[in-house]
């Protein structure tokens, strides 16, 4: 039998009431005993990283995980992360560009419900999750969760409440499990070489969420305080006229601070060449965009290629590269 090893980091699976409301309280082996059947089907072992909210969860977490992956990946099959959900798409999207090449699965999961509850979703999650990790044709970083296989990249919290919390985004779910069974929609992706493990992380990036009538100053901020600039804009994308002005001034003044516009929109992305707001000053500063991929995964290969000292210059090649399905349409 394949041995899996579970990496608790606290969130809601592992919360008990306080005095203050929930809080992960419940430590990894004690987890493990809430689902005695997984023992059927793999050997499972534990390891506590961190017991917190994950509304606290930040790259020095995602640091340990890995190291806790890589000290560990020859002696374990597979490998299942209990997790909370408001943050864990950013998880699974960091995780997918440190950890690539994997033919080990990494499984990233959590539940609604505490796993001590009566009623929860937290049991059925972390069994579908040792299943599917525990399975021969598993790899790579995902997500699973209510039932649905979502790639790293693509997942997205969309309900804050009900047992459907994820959704794939723009892109099939790699498979469901149903029953105890393994259903793939998508057939495992090839990996290209040995396992790479990466910690650096540039964290020194800012998200700009844009706004009717936002003022010059805060993307002057932005520029003077930060190594990369993530800008969340409106539709397709594009610089309202508040800011335009003063946008082109600093790009001017900071050509070296990668600037990469994103969209407040869920579904389909963005496209700068569309109106005369984006297609102009995309053409005159060298502005990247997120085109299909969500903005989790926008956050995390930002922090990523930053973190590998990549430049302007760099990232325009490179930014577009599809790791983990982060990309539909490959761009040249």
């Amino acid at each position: 039998m394949k041995k899996i090893l579970l990496i608790a980091t606290g969130g809601t699976i592992a919360s008990r009431h306080s005095r203050d409301g929930l809080c992960p309280q419940i430590q990894a082996e004690e987890i493990l005993k809430y689902v005695p059947p997984v023992r059927e089907f793999c050997k499972p072992s534990a390891v506590q990283i961190c017991n917190i909210d994950s509304t606290n969860m930040n790259p020095s977490h995602w640091r340990l995980m890995v190291e806790a992956i890589r000290q560990r990946y020859e002696e374990f099959d597979g490998f299942v992360i209990a997790h909370g959900t408001d943050t864990m798409a950013y998880t699974a999207a960091a995780l997918s560009y440190m950890i690539q090449n994997s033919q080990k699965p990494v499984v990233i999961t959590g539940a609604q419900k505490s796993i001590d509850l009566e009623i929860t979703d937290a049991k059925t999650n972390l069994m579908d999750s040792f299943l599917y990790a525990a399975d021969e044709g598993s790899g790579g970083v995902q997500i699973v969760f209510g039932g649905k296989v979502i790639a790293g990249t693509r997942a997205k919290k969309v309900r804050s409440k009900s047992y459907n919390a994820f959704e794939s985004i723009d892109f099939p779910q790699l498979a469901i499990v149903q029953d105890m069974r393994i259903i793939r929609y998508l057939p495992p992706m090839e990996r290209e070489g040995p396992v790479e493990f990466y910690t650096g992380l540039n964290e020194n990036i800012t998200l700009m969420k844009l706004i009717p009538g936002i003022s010059p100053k805060a993307l002057r901020f932005a520029f003077e305080n930060y190594d990369g600039i993530i800008l969340e804009s409106f539709g397709v994308g594009g610089i309202p006229s508040s800011i335009a002005e003063e946008f082109y001034r600093l790009r001017e003044k900071y050509p070296d601070i990668p600037v990469i516009m994103a969209t407040q929109v869920a579904h389909e992305g963005s496209d700068m060449t569309v109106y005369e707001v984006g297609n102009k000053i995309k053409r005159q500063c060298g502005i990247l965009e997120s085109y299909d991929m969500t903005l989790e995964a926008v956050i995390a290969k930002t922090m990523w290629m930053l973190g590998r000292g990549e430049t302007v210059a760099d990232m325009e090649a490179d930014f577009y590269r599809r790791i983990n399905y982060d990309i539909i349409f490959e761009r040249g």
